[in-house]
């Protein structure tokens, strides 16, 4: 059997890629099941709801396993246990990770705004077609990691697959569905502060330092207001029970097309000179900020240096 499965703390790109991932490698001779390593978060629930998808299994332990590897290529976001497991494939659009294998693999990696982006052209490339319901998804999960076509991350190939997912599905106005999503996105209310932190977060080694960073994006900050605080007490607490030397909380507005980041850390000067800004309060505004990929890990990964 093999697994398709995205990191840790799985995003849409993640959940629904490691299902299309399974449904061709079962088409293609191989039986595959796609599982997750996290709790499925309230926009992927949004899409296997609307379009009939079984959300994958939860699995932890994959030593022994085949494993293809969905939307990340390092061991800080795979599964404890990666080492011990029979890495088959990786498909992904980060930078490289560090991962090594014994065995030749299959490696789908570009520079594109989402993992679904280029599984899209893995069904294109052996000539299998996707079900409309399937479609649908990864064009959701596109529209997700691109922000709507808003983030730096984007490229042309992404709005040219999302449009042609678009037209598998049946779907005219897929702009709409973006929309409905970060709305879903968006909703906070009897959410606690711990389960808003981790809901996006990923770990990352910077020169030995271990920086922690989440994202919530949604379509007003405004719904932050009363859980600012809340926040920033979080993260903190977060930081100091991970042994961290900074965890960073971005609040993304995709409507105002920037970031209010929550700031915990030993390092803030390190924090500061990564973007020539001041840290009042223990956060800052980073204008024209949406992508984590690329505007807060490149900056702050030199600082450490």
């Amino acid at each position: 059997m093999l697994y398709t499965c995205g990191h840790k703390t799985p995003d849409s790109d993640s959940i629904i890629g490691a299902i299309a991932m399974a449904y061709l490698q079962n088409q293609l001779g191989v039986e595959a099941k796609a599982v997750r390593q996290g709790q499925i978060n309230p926009e992927s629930k949004y899409i296997l709801e609307k379009f009939d998808l079984e959300a994958p299994e939860l699995k932890t332990s994959f030593a022994g396993d085949d494993l293809f590897m969905v939307d990340y290529n390092n061991y800080t976001e795979g599964p404890d246990d990666l080492k011990d497991a029979n890495i088959v494939g990786i498909v992904d659009h980060h930078k490289l990770g560090g991962i090594v294998t014994s065995s030749p693999l299959e490696v789908w990696i570009r520079p594109v705004g989402c993992s679904n982006t280029i599984i899209k052209e893995m069904f294109d490339y052996h000539n299998i077609q996707i079900p409309q319901n399937l479609a649908g998804a990864m064009m959701c999960a596109i529209l997700s990691d691109t922000v709507i076509f808003k983030s730096p991350t984007c490229t042309k190939i992404d709005t040219k697959i999302c449009k042609e997912l678009a037209t598998i599905a049946g779907i005219e106005d897929f702009k709409s569905i973006g929309m409905e999503m970060f709305k879903v996105k968006s909703a906070v209310d009897g959410v606690s502060a711990r389960e808003l932190v981790l809901r996006d977060f990923k770990n990352f080694d910077m020169y030995g330092k271990k920086v922690g960073i989440g994202q919530l994006e949604v379509v007003d900050l405004s719904i932050f207001d009363e859980k600012k605080d809340e926040l920033i007490a979080d993260i903190k607490a977060l930081k100091k029970e991970e042994g961290a030397d900074t965890i960073l909380l971005l609040l993304t507005d995709i409507m105002a097309m920037g970031s209010q980041i929550l700031v915990a850390t030993d390092s803030l000067d390190v924090i500061e000179k990564a973007w020539d800004i001041k840290v009042e309060n223990d956060q800052f505004w980073l204008k024209g900020c949406l992508s984590r990929k690329k505007q807060i890990v490149p900056f702050l990964e030199p600082a450490y240096k």
